[in-house]
């Protein structure tokens, strides 16, 4: 192929992934506060703060519309997507099942060097955790998260995680500055690597779950209790779903 056939192919594909990256700028925005939840989408000030055109806007708008992160209102715009606290509750009672089987699948899949990663990520944790560095905590929370998920090997599993990782990822934030949680959340890693150090499947499946869990029940803190829909029920082991679900 021709030198500047290559190039010219090259160039064509960039326009095609634009509103990828759009997408990419905006999503990071909701999930840092940038843009506020129940707040309008100004397409115009976006195009001007990220140096686009209207196109690759409306149809990044589509893309975070479809994993549920912007409502596209008929007549009225885009908007960052509020949803109500018995939805998040909802999210958060399914990824911690889905989770929670990605940790029992990784015990039960890992190698020593997968181990020696996961062990990696959580004394990234601790040393988060000893400069209370929230920032960086939740960064590598979501590494630490994401590992065991691809450990799991399961990559249907996988692919219902992303979608939902997505819109859960904001909530996670949000929760870690609930007084007490920060703390809680090491104590709860812990206990987790300790059951993924023992190769115990089942109580590392439990604990996942009951970790995802707990984030959800700090979350009802941050609406009045009038807005809160029921809280999780934790079992013996502070997991409701232990006998089945």
């Amino acid at each position: 192929m021709h030198p500047s056939t290559q190039g010219a192919l090259s160039f064509r594909i960039e326009p095609k992934t634009l509103h990828q990256e759009v997408a990419a700028r905006i999503r990071e925005m909701i999930h840092s506060g940038a843009l506020a939840m129940g707040e309008k989408i100004q397409e115009k000030s976006l195009c001007d703060t990220l140096g686009v055109s209207r196109t690759p806007v409306r149809e990044s708008l589509r893309i975070l519309h479809s994993e549920g992160l912007v409502d596209l209102v008929p007549h009225k715009g885009a908007f960052v997507r509020r949803p109500s606290m018995r939805e998040i509750r909802d999210m958060f009672e399914v990824m911690a099942v889905l989770e929670g089987t990605c940790a029992r699948l990784t015990v039960q899949k890992m190698t020593r060097a997968d181990l020696e990663s996961i062990r990696a990520q959580h004394e990234k944790l601790e040393t988060h955790w000893a400069h209370r560095d929230h920032r960086a905590y939740l960064e590598t929370n979501h590494d630490f998260h994401v590992l065991i998920q691809k450990l799991s090997g399961n990559a249907v599993l996988n692919g219902v995680i992303n979608g939902l990782r997505q819109k859960i990822l904001l909530y996670r934030h949000r929760q870690l500055y609930q007084p007490k949680r920060f703390r809680q959340s090491m104590e709860e890693h812990r206990a987790l690597m300790e059951a993924l150090e023992r190769m115990d499947a089942d109580e590392a499946e439990v604990l996942m779950r009951t970790h995802l869990l707990r984030q959800c029940e700090a979350l009802m803190g941050l609406f009045p209790e009038s807005q809160r829909p029921m809280a999780p029920r934790f079992g013996k082991h502070g997991d409701e779903y232990r006998r089945g679900f």
